[in-house]
């Protein structure tokens, strides 16, 4: 079979020292169909000398734009592909990136955008440590808590990032986030369980220079799409940047004649944002990481078809061993089931004009239990029940099948 076009967009400005890592790990995918875009702004370093070592492989753009979302947007319109992706020009893709998206895809065809593991690494290219965010897709925590996705691993079908209208360009620090989330409502998002791209981070990154502009940026786009004021993502994100300022403030305020009470301040506000953050990661979608529910589940599905399917089991705690779980789906009652320990798999039915929507769900359990409650090194979570899967019976919409064109290799 032909091999799908991939289109890789570069949007660049003044990145000459990365930029040359940045094209060879396009250029030296192992896979033979791929239109390679670079959008820069109108470098004034030696980007454009670099990129002419590579002008024959590649599609090289200079000229003024309104920003890294613009020059994103710009360069898709320009893009032939009917996969695509972006790769900032201090990033890079990891062998085999380009084909694992493909090999995703074509296991998962109803899949709006794929993505993967990957690696954070600093400004001189050495490998840190795994992202470690990465975790399989929910919608939930997507939409209402953490931009879990490294965007640096994340490949889009063309014909579902031409129907959510692209990235949105009033976005600075959030249009991978907020893409996301559009995508998500509608698709499927699917984890490859692959290494496939890195993050470099070094003090004048983006990431690291946003401050309370980028948060006051998260905290409008969450709202956005939450419709809640505050929510936990905000807190978490909020809270991770603004008590760096207030420790700052601290030390500038007491040291050095206080230095004493500046370390006492610092170390309280540390310990107050750290517990806030922690809490609010831990329970407020009430999903653990190895599956376990808490007393009130909160998930969403993008749009699908069918009742509702959802399965899981009950431990054999004494406690636990009769559980009642009450279901609500947009805010109404769709189902109250009593359930015994083991397994079990629930069909749900979903009224008709559910159907071929997203839904917002609320599990509430009648029994819960903290292991730990008595002990000191324990676990003090309050569990319910482990959830395996939550899921429509069927998707929404069957989307076409990738165009598939002849490549250079064939």
């Amino acid at each position: 079979m032909p091999h799908p076009l991939v289109s890789i967009v570069t949007p660049s400005y003044n990145q000459g020292h990365f930029i040359r890592a940045t094209i060879e790990s396009v250029l030296n995918q192992n896979y033979p169909n791929v239109e390679y875009i670079i959008m820069d702004g109108g470098s004034t370093d030696e980007t454009a000398s670099v990129v002419r070592d590579y002008a024959s492989r590649l599609t090289f753009v200079s000229e003024k734009d309104r920003g890294q979302s613009h020059a994103i947007n710009k360069g898709f319109r320009m893009a032939r592909g009917s996969i695509l992706a972006w790769l900032n020009s201090d990033d890079l893709y990891l062998p085999g990136s380009i084909r694992a998206a493909v090999d995703g895809f074509d296991r998962n065809p109803d899949a709006g955008a794929v993505y993967g593991e990957g690696y954070l690494i600093d400004y001189s290219g050495e490998k840190c440590t795994r992202f470690p965010c990465t975790e399989p897709f929910n919608l939930w925590k997507l939409t209402y808590l953490s931009d879990y996705i490294l965007q640096q691993t994340v490949y889009f079908r063309r014909d579902v990032l031409d129907e959510v209208g692209g990235v949105d360009e009033d976005l600075h620090y959030t249009m991978d986030w907020d893409l996301l989330i559009r995508i998500g409502m509608k698709y499927p998002l699917v984890h490859i369980p692959e290494f496939m791209g890195c993050l470099r981070e070094y003090p004048d990154a983006k990431s690291f220079t946003g401050g309370t502009r980028r948060i006051r940026e998260i905290g409008g786009m969450l709202r956005r799409h939450t419709s809640m004021r505050i929510s936990p993502g905000y807190v978490v994100y909020g809270l991770d940047t603004y008590h760096q300022i207030w420790c700052q403030k601290v030390e500038e305020l007491f040291t050095p004649r206080l230095s004493g009470v500046s370390k006492f301040l610092q170390s309280a506000i540390r310990w107050c944002a750290g517990a806030v953050i922690g809490n609010t990661i831990a329970n407020s979608q009430g999903l653990h990481s190895d599956g376990w529910a808490g007393r009130l589940l909160r998930y969403m599905l993008p749009p699908g078809n069918g009742p509702l399917v959802i399965e899981g089991s009950i431990p054999d705690w004494v406690s636990l061993r009769r559980q009642r779980l009450h279901i609500e789906a947009n805010e109404r009652k769709v189902g109250q089931f009593d359930l015994t320990s083991g397994n079990f798999r629930l069909e749900v039915p979903l009224p008709p004009d559910f159907q071929g929507q997203a839904l917002r769900l609320k599990i509430k359990a009648s029994r819960s239990l903290m292991p730990g409650r008595f002990t000191l090194a324990g676990d003090r979570r309050r569990l319910a029940y482990c959830v395996k899967s939550i899921q429509w019976a069927e998707p929404a919409v069957r989307l076409k099948p990738l165009a598939r064109t002849a490549s250079a290799e064939q």
